[in-house]
């Protein structure tokens, strides 16, 4: 019986080693990283910002910012689509199940921030954004850098 509940403890991380792919809810839209450390070091980012919550759907949104060239997505159905929210950042999600894919934006040019949700299992993340838009029944993530807005900006 497959896994319908999608634990992520059932994935080793090293089975992940040079590659890493997911897909959208419904199917259409594949994507694959190409990244050695990807399991090796903290990587990615939780952000508490309202654009990430309404992505997310949920709190906070697990991001991860890549660069374009070691990601792969493939939209087989030709479903995926764009919109640029009031931060004037491109997100691309599945037309068919809303999900979000990836999002683009001018401040970190040559990357992607994959929306790591998509994923069977998702690295550690190495930092939180927008701390101060954490709810204040949240815990905290040791081993993390916190910073109250913007990465490497003012810490927390």
């Amino acid at each position: 019986m497959p896994d319908l509940a999608g634990n992520p403890n059932i994935h080793n991380p090293a089975q992940f080693a040079d590659t890493l792919t997911g897909s959208c809810l419904c199917g259409s839209v594949k994507v694959t990283i190409q990244d050695r450390e990807l399991f090796t070091k903290r990587r990615g980012h939780i952000c508490h910002c309202a654009n990430c919550r309404k992505v997310s759907g949920s709190f906070a949104a697990s991001n991860l910012i890549i660069e374009e060239e070691k990601v792969e997505i493939e939209d087989q159905k030709g479903t995926l689509t764009k919109f640029v929210d009031t931060l004037w950042i491109d997100i691309s999600a599945s037309a068919v199940g809303s999900n979000p894919i990836k999002s683009v934006t001018p401040l970190i040019e040559g990357k992607v921030v994959l929306k790591m949700g998509i994923f069977p299992r998702i690295p550690a993340p190495e930092i939180e954004t927008f701390g101060l838009h954490r709810h204040d029944w949240q815990g905290l993530h040791p081993g993390m850098s916190q910073y109250k807005i913007k990465a490497l900006g003012e810490m927390l």
